[in-house]
């Protein structure tokens, strides 16, 4: 389980609550950017809005006295004058285009930027390390009182009447071959049939003046036997990590090339951008930083109008439709986290009653508890989805 989830979740060093609160601090950060970017939008639109206004007022004022003029040269007066404030609508149309573009690149160049500090610490270190270690120790039989002792005494005799009997040499080699489950292999699989097998065998073969030892070896084989379906529960989730991991891999991918191909495009060096944003731990500069940046997404737009007037939005346009599927799919894939979260409490719910498993599992709901509480507090996966679904104005 930790082979798969150390790619997925980056290790930390500060506590929970300080990673919590970094996170916070972006989102907050991204969030006043986006909202300085609203409201110069918002303060273009009404000035051309009512610029527009204006003109059409002109424009019907002019048409009425138009109609009713019968000198020719006054006529033609009042032509050119509408066909001057027919430009000038559509110069103030043209604009309110601009102003609508530049906004929407501005809001995907900031939103991709914040996703560098957003898309790695998916879960906080501390509260995994506790959890899955505590989850791999309760699938291991040898962390169990007088478990160790017991299967030295049952490996002794499957090592010694191997030789008489098929089914404990089977068992021999298949123990071997998997490394020896004292190390911690999983009681999972093909290999549980032929070790329970020999199992039984070492129990029907204790002599009948040892009590005690068929009765341990009973309970011992009970619990081999429930922490194999565990372990099978248990790995029915994990499957659903691999496919996460893969995911957020992808993702990752994605996301560096978006960035580097959205960077170039405002002329901005990784460097820069790493030395200035995702290295900077002073807000009031990276705020700074994603100012000059959005600045920058605006003059990239406008600048493409003048050199390619026919068709200055596709390159930014392209830019803004990959941003939002990066932020779509990364909602989802937090989504996808949460609710793989909750399946461990249906996986506890189970065995939390068990007098063998009992304790380990209720002491596992506690960190995950502790885990999902955690995560919770840190991502809203349904409301970023419908952030990214609503993030440029139409």
């Amino acid at each position: 389980m930790k082979q798969l989830l150390l790619p997925l979740f980056v290790l930390f060093t500060t506590s929970c609550f300080a990673q919590i609160d970094s996170i916070k601090r972006e989102m907050n950060l991204r969030d006043k950017v986006l909202n300085d970017i609203q409201n110069n939008f918002d303060s273009r639109n009404k000035t051309l809005d009512s610029t527009v206004t204006k003109l059409d007022q002109r424009l019907s004022s002019l048409d009425k006295s138009i109609a009713q003029s019968r000198d020719a040269n006054d006529k033609a007066d009042k032509l050119q004058q509408r066909v001057q404030a027919v430009e000038e609508k559509q110069k103030a149309i043209e604009q309110n285009e601009l102003n609508l573009f530049q906004a929407n690149y501005q809001s995907a160049m900031v939103n991709l930027v914040s996703m560098d500090r957003e898309i790695k610490p998916l879960l906080l270190f501390n509260s995994t390390k506790s959890f899955f270690n505590a989850l791999s120790e309760t699938g291991n039989p040898m962390n169990y009182d007088g478990y160790t002792k017991w299967y030295n005494q049952y490996a002794a005799y499957v090592k010694d009447k191997r030789a008489e009997s098929p089914v404990l040499n089977v068992t021999s080699n298949l123990l071997s071959f998997a490394g020896n489950f004292t190390k911690g292999a999983p009681v999972t699989g093909p290999i549980t049939s032929a070790l329970f097998s020999s199992m039984t065998t070492y129990i029907d073969n204790i002599g009948k003046k040892e009590k005690a030892l068929k009765e341990q070896s009973e309970q011992m084989l009970t619990l081999t036997m429930k922490i194999s379906q565990f372990n099978y529960d248990n790995d029915r989730i994990e499957n659903e990590w691999e496919s996460i991991t893969a995911e957020l891999q992808d993702l990752q991918t994605k996301y560096d090339k978006s960035l580097k191909e959205n960077l170039s495009i405002i002329k901005t060096s990784p460097a820069d951008f790493q030395a200035n944003f995702s290295k900077e731990n002073d807000a009031e500069k990276r705020y700074q930083y994603l100012t000059r940046l959005r600045d920058e997404a605006a003059k990239f737009v406008s600048e493409e109008r003048t050199k390619n007037p026919k068709d200055w939005r596709q390159k930014a346009y392209v830019q803004m439709n990959d941003v939002q599927s990066l932020k779509q799919r990364f909602g989802q894939v937090t989504f996808r986290i949460s609710q793989n979260l909750l399946k461990y409490k249906e996986l506890f719910d189970k065995y939390k009653a068990d007098p063998q498993l009992g304790a380990r599992v209720k002491d596992l709901e506690i960190k995950m508890k502790e885990l999902q509480e955690s995560f919770d507090k840190t991502f809203d996966p349904l409301e970023y989805i419908n952030s990214a679904n609503r993030m440029y104005k139409v």
